[in-house]
């Protein structure tokens, strides 16, 4: 009963058989190999248009350099005060980008909102020379509390930024989970809708150590080869990260993967509703955040489960916290079986019937691999 993240499950089958696959014989190194110009063109036909594509092992790199080529090191990036490249990645965008700050919001099921976007930008201080300046904003999709922005909301959120002369970057480390959800194109869910710069992941949908940062004006990625390799995310065996998303990207793998997850999703919220349990936020992609009494909690970890203990500050308004309970979050792979989520369910259906709310818990959230 695994649920701590996507992150804990293995490698889906198809691209393990492609990393093996990979490892016959020899090929230059650098990104200078058949497999990563067979890729390219594949991330072409995927988004509909030219792009250039920039292979990195990690999110956390993916994210923090995309962010450092957009902004100036005065520069500012506005984002969700709760997002993952404010609350988990240890500084690496300030540090990256030559200390560009990070402007966190607020704002409901950790999105951020075309009124607190526009408000901030028309009355905080920028510039001058005393500020730093306006110049990327960023999306999370799905957001840290495992909602989709809508396409309505991302056209709405990049005409702000596009107004103000802002870049538009979406961190997608799970942006597979909201197309299939969504059911649209990779096209529509990204430069269609006004994002320029895509942080895009494939380990948390099944692969072993692969992102990308996807540049939709190519002309706009001029220098980020040195960038990336400046940063030390340049892999010499860059053959082993362009085999992952050939087969990610492969018949759709990613996205049937990511349906998986999503479904599992469903089936755990709709079992822990019919136990009694109160789920936080509306399931829209493969995370699930439910109320638990420290009992159940303390029988679920006895029984084997894991999950992490979570805190918010995007709650929605009628949500509270009873002294005796805790915010759990759940997240599916496309490893999690319906066996694990029905003996996860059958515990949690074991507990007292009776929830006492009242009063406020504050719980540190654990984000030893959050995300």
């Amino acid at each position: 009963m695994h649920f701590a993240s996507d992150n804990a499950a293995g490698i889906a089958a198809p691209i393990l058989n492609a990393l093996t696959r990979a490892n016959e014989g020899f090929a230059f190194g650098y990104g200078n190999d058949d497999v990563t110009e067979r890729l390219n063109r594949r991330f072409a036909e995927v988004f509909e248009r030219e792009v250039a594509v920039f292979l990195v092992p990690s999110g956390t790199a993916a994210n923090a350099l995309a962010l450092a080529h957009l902004a100036p090191p005065w520069g500012a990036v506005i984002c969700h005060e709760g997002c993952h490249l404010a609350t988990d990645e240890c500084g690496a965008s300030e540090f990256f980008g030559g200390g560009l700050k990070l402007v966190g919001l607020k704002g409901p099921g950790g999105k951020v909102t075309a009124s607190a976007v526009e408000a901030r930008l028309s009355h905080g201080s920028w510039g001058g020379p005393h500020h730093v300046v306006p110049a990327v904003l960023s999306v999370t999709q799905p957001t840290e509390a495992g909602t989709i922005y809508g396409l309505d909301e991302l056209r709405e959120l990049a005409g702000i930024a596009q107004r103000r002369g802002l870049a538009v970057h979406m961190d997608g480390a799970r942006l597979a989970n909201a197309l299939a959800r969504m059911n649209i194109t990779p096209a529509e869910a990204t430069w269609r809708s006004g994002v320029d710069v895509l942080s895009l992941g494939a380990t948390k949908g099944g692969a072993l150590a692969a992102e990308a940062v996807i540049f939709f004006d190519p002309s706009r990625a001029a220098g980020m080869s040195e960038r990336r390799k400046r940063g030390g995310h340049l892999v010499s065996k860059h053959r082993f990260l362009a085999a992952q998303f050939e087969a990610f990207l492969t018949d759709d793998l990613w996205l049937s993967l990511a349906a998986h997850a999503n479904t599992m999703a469903d089936i755990l919220s709709a079992r822990l509703r019919a136990a009694g349990l109160r789920i936080v936020w509306p399931v829209e992609a493969n995370e699930v955040f439910v109320v638990v009494s420290h009992r159940l909690d303390r029988r679920l970890r006895a029984a084997g489960a894991c999950y992490y203990v979570w805190s918010t500050q995007s709650q929605p308004d009628d949500y509270t916290l009873g002294e005796d309970e805790l915010l759990a979050r759940l997240v599916t792979s496309f490893a999690t079986s319906e066996s694990e989520i029905k003996r996860f369910a059958a515990i949690a259906s074991a507990q007292e019937s009776s929830t006492v709310w009242g009063g406020t818990l504050s719980l540190p959230k654990v984000s030893s691999d959050a995300g």
